[in-house]
């Protein structure tokens, strides 16, 4: 009895023990199916059961001032493998090999490679249309195309240098793409296939997927419409003279705003792999520092002008030379100019008269101070990628030959964009303006105006009158002195001519026969619109002046842009001043409304007559145009 009642006890116990351990696990399975079954299936769901492919974010448009898209984005699908889903990994391996243009071991090691998601770069990134449709025949398994996209660029290599491109995964690398990276850069989406630990599908599931988004949209100052002129003719130029660089920069003096931007040699952004990283990473405007040559006495005369140590009218005869501290310093102009007002000089571009303001009416501390104001010894500030900084004589270092050549643009480098301002400063009304580029920030979806630049003064550099009497002094210019190739009837075209020796890397002194020729303009000179630098360096089979070869490409540029900006044209302007080998044009007549008998020929210019009635009801060019001599004009009549 005693052994039976052993067993029963033990048979207690152990029941006992079955009871409690079953009942633990009843608790155990309830806790996690009630309590935490929402935890622990989202952790699956993060962990072994989803394969998250991303979707790149959409980078924010880039359009110019009128709205014009400038850059853009395309659907350009990238490969994604689940390895585990894969299930014939050699045909798989051959096809991708065959499609992205790699080799079979790579793209089989890709498609075996033991992790949950596999991504082929840079040969499965950004696929074209082509490859698209040859992945998406094949059905492969496992081998998936999610949405990525690309930066499109509808004007081709338009403005490439300031606009920059971005890397395989949309990030800006250089220009504007780089420098509003954070602005531009979009938000990931993702696609997650829902799928067992060993990566196989679950059909009961159904994939998730939450969209990319844009980023904000940037407006530039920039107008297409002149940025195409200013290309096209740097490119004319550029096969002309064969140069080893041209640059061109637009701005609105009155506010700061860049209207345009050229640098030569050009690039491909969405190509720019191919290219040196000396092309695509100088913007030669803001990167290129340099002896400007003549167009940086337009500091020195209003220098001169703001001090009153000189009228227009102030006379000065030009002898072809000038001793400043014992050096004999000549002019460009063998001989000299002569007996001159100040107007003539900077008509003439004479180099003894801008000795003479630098050294004896200015004197060093007031010539660096003005050029100090000019903003020539500090950078411009400009919302852009890559701005070099000029470089000035210490005037504490220098003797009155530094002062004179400095007068007359030699010695002191400095940037394009800093003269573009400077020269902005001096016909604005005397104030130093804050270039800029991006005008203002637009929500991707609703348009809305999330930021917007506004024009910012610097700093006043010279009074209104004198900005008024360097408008009128820079339409003499390019009226009557070395800048009237850029002269254009009914505009205004003022502007200074800058023919600057480059200086010899290997030693003193500066290259035999090696210039950067320029030419600065405004226009209309009664209310400036626009200020635009030209600057060729190293022309060849030309005559080497800046007169010669710049402004005839500013010209080029203005008689097409300002009607295109919207500017009129003038009643009043200075005359041309023309030489004995130019032909002066003649005004067209009106002959509408006159019959036939009342027409009388003339020798200024050939008459077509079109038409079979006796009124005349049209004419081209319209009355009042100004033509070359021997121009042909038409007449057209009807009834």
């Amino acid at each position: 009895m005693k052994q039976v009642g052993l067993i029963r006890q033990r048979i207690i116990i152990l029941l006992s023990c079955v009871s409690i351990y079953f009942l633990a696990l009843i608790l155990r399975l309830g806790y996690l199916q009630i309590w935490v079954s929402t935890e622990y299936s989202n952790q699956a769901m993060d962990i072994l059961w989803t394969r998250n492919m991303p979707i790149e974010g959409q980078r924010g448009l880039i359009l110019d001032r009128n709205g014009d898209i400038i850059v853009q984005n395309v659907t350009a699908p990238s490969v994604v493998v689940l390895p585990k889903q894969v299930k014939e990994p050699e045909r798989a391996a051959q096809v991708l090999a065959d499609v992205l243009g790699t080799t079979y071991e790579d793209a089989f090691n890709h498609v075996t490679h033991q992790v949950s998601v596999e991504r082929i770069q840079p040969e499965g990134r950004k696929l074209d249309h082509e490859q698209v449709v040859a992945i998406k025949e094949a059905d492969l398994a496992g081998v998936f195309l999610v949405n990525d996209v690309r930066r499109d660029y509808p004007h081709g290599a338009l403005l490439a240098h300031t606009l920059g491109f971005t890397g395989i995964d949309n990030q800006g690398i250089t220009g504007l793409e780089y420098k509003y990276n954070d602005v531009l850069m979009g938000t990931r989406g993702k696609w997650e296939i829902v799928s067992d630990g060993k990566g196989r599908p679950l059909s009961n599931f159904s994939d998730i997927y939450a969209p990319s988004q844009r980023g904000f949209d940037a407006v530039l100052t920039v107008d297409l419409r002149l940025q195409e002129i200013m290309e096209r003719e740097a490119d004319n130029a550029m096969a002309r003279y064969h140069p080893d660089a041209i640059w061109m920069l637009a701005m609105e003096p009155s506010t700061g705003r860049i209207l345009g931007l050229v640098s030569r040699p050009n690039f491909e952004p969405w190509n720019y792999q191919t290219y040196e990283q000396e092309i695509y990473n100088r913007n030669l405007p803001l990167f290129m520092s340099y002896e400007p040559g003549s167009t940086a006495k337009i500091m020195t005369f209003a220098a001169a002008l703001e001090e009153g140590v000189m009228t227009l009218n102030t006379p000065f005869h030009c002898a072809g030379y000038s001793v400043i501290a014992g050096r004999r310093i000549r002019d460009w102009k063998t001989g000299g100019h002569g007996s001159q007002t100040m107007l003539d000089v900077i008509k003439n571009s004479c180099n003894p008269g801008f000795m003479h303001m630098g050294v004896d009416l200015l004197g060093k501390d007031k010539l660096f101070q003005y050029l100090d104001a000019f903003g020539i010894r500090e950078k411009t500030g400009v919302d852009m990628l890559g701005e070099s900084q000029g470089i000035m004589f210490n005037p504490a270092k220098i003797s009155d030959v530094e002062v004179a050549t400095s007068a007359f643009g030699q010695g002191n480098s400095m940037t394009s964009i800093q003269l573009v301002t400077a020269v902005s400063a001096a016909i604005n009304g005397g104030n130093l303006m804050q270039p800029y580029i991006v005008d203002k920030i637009l929500h991707p979806y609703t348009g809305e105006v999330m930021a917007q630049t506004q024009p910012t003064i610097r700093r006043r550099v010279i009074s209104e009158e004198t900005s008024a009497t360097m408008r009128y002094a820079l339409e003499n210019v390019g009226a009557q002195g070395s800048g009237k190739n850029a002269f254009i009837d009914g505009f205004r075209v003022g502007g200074k001519t800058g023919t600057a020796q480059k200086p010899n890397p290997d030693g003193p002194g500066y290259k035999s026969g090696e210039y950067i020729l320029s030419f600065i303009s405004a226009a209309p000179m009664d209310d400036p619109q626009i200020v635009l630098y030209v600057a060729i360096d190293n022309p060849r089979n030309t005559i080497q002046y800046g007169g010669v070869v710049a402004a005839p490409i500013a010209r080029a540029v203005l008689v097409e842009a300002l009607p295109a900006l919207g500017i009129q044209p003038r009643q009043e302007q200075i005359d041309k001043l023309y030489n004995w080998m130019e032909t002066k044009p003649v005004e067209v007549a009106n002959y509408i409304g006159m019959e036939r008998g009342e027409i009388k020929p003339t020798a200024d210019y050939k008459l077509q007559y079109f038409g079979s009635g006796n009124r005349v009801i049209a004419q081209q060019p319209t009355a009042g145009t100004k033509v070359n001599m021997g121009s042909d004009v038409r007449i057209f009549f009807g009834d």
